[in-house]
């Protein structure tokens, strides 16, 4: 077996190794809900230390907690319209670095006028995802509501590439609240 054959092959277990493992469901909005990857392991601890320490495994309760506490405070926000209770629901789950739990908090700030700590939230869940299209969407309400409809068509642009057309949903609301048909 040559040196580079080798080579090959352990960059790419390693690589395999390297992804994130993420478990993926989706929310009534049709927005998906990923869980944290489980927590990392040492690289540096020794055979007998991983002998001693099980692996860490995935706690299916502790997944199944942030699903239900996400959903429960997503149904607080939209369909019960309390802002403050669902973003002490959101902020209780412990995920502010979550695309979709800090674009919900962006949103709720922004329904409450707090349009500094909604700017604050939507710049984080595009930090953790940058192809985010409900935050491309909903922060590109937040600049309409500030006047700055300049910066909400960037934000309707960047939609049309990211969704490849001008049909889905993320870009047609926001696509409304520039033109005034609609207010969200």
């Amino acid at each position: 077996m040559s040196a580079t054959f080798r080579l090959s092959a352990l960059l790419a277990a390693g690589l395999l190794l390297a992804a994130p493992n993420v478990a993926s469901a989706v929310d009534s909005s049709g927005s998906t809900l990923e869980t944290p990857p489980p927590p990392k392991t040492d690289s540096k601890a020794t055979a007998a230390d991983k002998k001693r320490k099980p692996e860490p495994k995935k706690d299916k309760k502790s997944e199944q907690r942030y699903i239900d506490g996400y959903k429960a405070a997503h149904a607080m926000i939209y369909r019960e319209h309390d802002y403050t209770g669902g973003m002490a629901k959101l902020r209780s789950l412990g995920h502010d670095d979550h695309p979709d739990v800090a674009n919900l908090l962006g949103y709720t700030s922004r329904k409450l006028g707090r349009y500094d700590d909604s700017r604050h939230w939507y710049e984080r869940a595009l930090a953790a995802n940058p192809n985010h299209t409900l935050t491309w969407s909903y922060y590109g309400m937040w600049h309409a509501e500030q006047g700055n409809l300049l910066k909400a068509r960037d934000h309707l642009a960047k939609l049309e590439t990211l969704c490849g057309n001008t049909e889905c949903r993320e870009y047609v609301m926001l696509k409304e609240v520039i033109e005034g048909t609609r207010v969200y």
